[in-house]
């Protein structure tokens, strides 16, 4: 079960000749590398609900992407592309001598940990994606399906604010809050750790890469679709899912498809956060899965 838990050990790794803050629990050999969503998002959320597996054996290590938290937060458009975060994710990887990883990646985390699994396959040992996509197209077509459910009238609404420029509008945040209580987390109450991701939230790599919102994608990986290059992925993967996730169930069957190990489990009252919002069923397939991948 997640709690909030001291790192081990904070460092600081130079990306780029930038700094980037890396946050480590327990020890030992078998390391699992988190790379939390956003983008542009602290890793608070993500570090928090899995500090917790250092109590089962395992090397937890999460840190602030660059632009984000306690790292540096330039301000140059250019830095924000997939391409660069693999290799940031390579240098922290090394700089940290954590060797071959679980790496375990959400939302965005995913996309960026399936680029990274394709450029580096000989630095891992399982690839844990959670809540994420390989396809762009196709989850803007699921997006615009659930979008759907909130009425016909409701969707012009936010058409005509999406081509006027005006996604500020009260109206139109009304439905993203809406939106974001059904398909991202379905608590009442969203636990103190993905707040402080939010509060803190640097939205230039968010709307350079994705959009204005979780629910509009139109930043520079729109085009970004990763499925035909999933069966090189030789290492045993397991993606989780919400049964109401905004990156839908059918984006985890695409992956499962297409990659030749993997297995996939659906957590039927959980949207995009099953840790926070299922742990009880959360936590054991993980560690499930974990175990009997030790090497």
């Amino acid at each position: 079960m997640w709690r909030e838990l001291e790192p081990d050990q904070t460092r600081d790794v130079t990306v780029d000749g930038y700094t980037v803050k890396t946050y480590s629990f327990g020890a030992g050999d078998e390391v699992v590398l988190c790379l939390n969503g956003g983008p542009g998002l602290p890793c608070d959320y993500l570090r928090e609900a899995h500090s917790c597996l250092a109590a089962e054996g395992y090397r937890v290590v999460a840190f602030d992407q660059l632009g984000t938290g306690r790292s540096d937060r330039p301000d140059d458009v250019s830095l924000w592309n997939i391409s660069r975060y693999v290799e940031e994710v390579e240098t922290v990887r090394q700089a940290l001598g954590l060797g071959k990883v679980h790496l375990l990646g959400h939302s965005w985390g995913g996309w960026l940990g399936i680029d990274y699994a394709l450029t580096y396959p000989e630095a891992l040992k399982t690839l844990i994606l959670e809540d994420t996509v390989a396809d762009m197209p196709h989850l803007a077509d699921e997006l615009n399906r659930l979008r759907c459910a909130l009425g016909s009238e409701t969707v012009a609404m936010m058409q005509r604010h999406e081509a006027q420029g005006t996604m500020d509008h009260p109206e139109y945040q009304a439905a993203i809050t809406l939106l974001n209580y059904r398909h991202v987390c379905r608590l009442s109450t969203w636990p103190a750790p993905i707040n402080r991701s939010l509060d803190d939230w640097n939205k230039a790599p968010y709307e350079t890469m994705q959009g204005p919102n979780e629910f509009l994608y139109v930043g520079n990986l729109k085009d970004w679709n990763r499925v035909p290059d999933l069966p090189r992925i030789q290492v045993p993967a397991l993606i989780t899912t919400g049964q109401h996730d905004e990156l839908t169930p059918a984006c985890a069957m695409k992956m499962k498809l297409a990659l030749k190990n993997a297995e996939l489990h659906v957590f039927p009252n959980s949207s995009h956060m099953p840790f926070y919002e299922e742990p009880d069923a959360y936590y054991p397939v993980l560690l499930d899965f974990l175990k009997r991948n030790r090497a």
